[in-house]
């Protein structure tokens, strides 16, 4: 069995197939995912998406991409939130260093206002952090929260030494599929086992089969058999570990797949 740590099931791109996707998804064994919202209007398609499919659980925060868009009011309304349905996690929330349109100070602000909620509601956060690793870890030193996932994790050994010091999981997709993704796929490798956790981020970052094409949470065990590839390790072992490595870093997405509808 396998659990997709990060997929956008809620987004536009599913809307003419969602249940088709899901199933599929189901049908070859992933029968998790965290669902993270990117704003507080959001929150909502969020949960939708995760009361409909068995497995899903949610996450609420404002992604860095966004926050141009949102003011105070959101982040009163995400506290609000929090108070009245406690998701799986927090997220996804971060910066991104590689965007030139969205002030980097406002997204540190919005950052460390959701890290300081997830001290708070005592909630795991899921971490987007393009070309941004060093600040991202920089608050975390600050804030202290109880661990979560470095999404799509893209930095040094020593990055992801921190992280791990950190109580948190790093996430690895359809990057680790590409041959030339050195760097990636070096990483996955080496690093222990226990903090790895497997992703899509659909319907973004595609593996190297689909080229360009719309990604899914079905293609989360065909990247898995790459990572037993590249580790050397028998699927069905990697696949168990994970799963536990996901609940661990999730344990409210722990709750759901235990629940009825899953």
């Amino acid at each position: 069995m396998w659990i997709d740590s990060h997929c956008h099931l809620d987004a536009p791109e599913f809307e003419p197939d969602r249940d088709r996707v899901w199933q599929s998804a189901r049908d070859l064994g992933v029968v998790g995912a965290l669902i993270p919202a990117i704003s507080l209007a959001n929150c909502a398609a969020v949960d939708a998406c995760c009361q409909r499919y068995p497995g899903c659980a949610p996450a609420y925060g404002i992604h860095p991409l966004f926050v141009m868009a949102a003011g105070e009011a959101d982040l009163a309304g995400l506290a609000r939130r929090l108070e009245q349905q406690r998701p799986a996690a927090i997220g996804e929330i971060g910066l991104d260093g590689h965007v030139t349109n969205v002030a980097f100070d406002r997204q540190e602000h919005f950052l460390v206002a959701q890290l300081r909620l997830a001290r708070e509601f005592e909630l795991p956060v899921v971490l987007h952090m393009r070309q941004a690793v060093d600040q991202v870890l920089k608050q975390l030193r600050r804030i202290r929260v109880p661990g979560g996932i470095a999404h799509a994790f893209n930095g040094s050994r020593q990055q992801a030494e921190e992280f791990i010091k950190l109580g948190f999981k790093l996430g690895f997709g359809g990057t680790l599929t590409y041959p030339g993704s050195t760097r990636i796929r070096r990483l996955a490798v080496d690093l222990p086992r226990e903090a790895l956790v497997l992703e899509t981020d659909a319907p973004d970052i595609p593996p190297s089969w689909l080229a360009r094409g719309r990604n899914s949470p079905a293609e989360l065990p065909r990247i898995g058999r790459v990572l037993a590839e590249l580790r050397q390790m028998p699927e069905a072992e990697l696949a168990a570990q994970l799963w536990q490595n996901t609940l661990t870093a999730l344990p409210g997405l722990a709750a759901v797949l235990k629940g009825p509808k899953a």
